[in-house]
């Protein structure tokens, strides 16, 4: 695993949105062989969405022949719904570069067979050739993606039942209400993300410690489905320095000394 510890957002932000550029560029991606991205929505990651905007802007890349999967989707919300992630989406991300509408994936919230949407999602990303980086962020009990607690981690694409403690968190993008933040949602599971050939999971805020701690110092379990990612054999963990806080000195000093001189 690969720690890469910045002092603040902004700096994570933009060493994310590079890495994914470098990625892309090394890749090379060809109609018939595109680059295949996995990516998030939340607070955490638009930082990240913006500095691609602003690389693709300049011309230091472009979407035209990437394939993207999201991580999740409320149930019950249209994709014109503005707290939807579909409509997260479009107005933070894809509206603003060269993604082409064909190579967009989404789960549909709206859908009345939830497993054959689930199961349909998997195909498409076996079809898609596998993801070759999944982009996620973690709350603050440690899930990625709608990973709660006690989710298996070799999970796959299904309902998920969100925790009184997601929906809370949520509520900020709900008006504050916490009523009016869907119970259940489709997300891609732990086997799902872990089957990507690289994944880098954006940590941010000292209110996400202690999932930092458990997810890099802990031990691999289904309480806290971040630690899964320290059985990837290409997991990277992009954090600031607030996010550290509860991680000892010795894994930050370590984490320091041997990513100073990488990309």
């Amino acid at each position: 695993m690969r720690v890469i510890i910045k002092p603040d957002y902004d700096t994570v932000a933009k060493w994310a949105a590079n890495y994914v550029v470098y990625r892309i560029n090394k890749f090379k991606p060809t109609p018939e062989h595109p680059f295949v991205l996995g990516l998030p929505t939340g607070s955490t990651p638009m930082g990240m969405y913006q500095e691609l905007i602003n690389l693709y802007q300049k011309r230091k890349v472009s979407f035209e022949n990437v394939v993207t999967f999201n991580m999740d989707e409320y149930i019950g919300l249209k994709p014109t719904d503005h707290q939807s992630y579909r409509f997260f989406m479009e107005e933070n991300f894809f509206k603003h570069v060269n993604l082409k509408p064909q190579n967009i994936h989404m789960l549909n919230g709206m859908t009345k067979d939830y497993e054959k949407e689930c199961r349909n999602y998997e195909k498409a990303i076996r079809q898609a050739g596998g993801v070759h980086l999944f982009i996620g962020g973690v709350g603050t009990d440690g899930h990625i993606a709608f990973n709660e607690p006690f989710s298996s981690l070799t999970s796959r694409t299904r309902v998920k039942t969100l925790t009184e403690s997601t929906i809370k968190a949520n509520s900020r993008f709900f008006d504050n209400d916490v009523s009016k933040v869907p119970t259940t949602v489709l997300t891609v599971g732990i086997g799902t993300i872990m089957d990507a050939a690289e994944v880098m999971i954006l940590i941010t805020g000292e209110n996400k410690a202690t999932a930092l701690k458990h997810g890099i110092e802990g031990s691999i379990n289904h309480v806290w489905t971040i630690s899964a990612l320290q059985m990837h054999p290409h997991g990277i963990i992009v954090c600031d320095k607030p996010a550290t806080k509860e991680l000892s000195e010795q894994t930050i000093n370590y984490f320091m000394d041997i990513e100073k001189n990488n990309f």
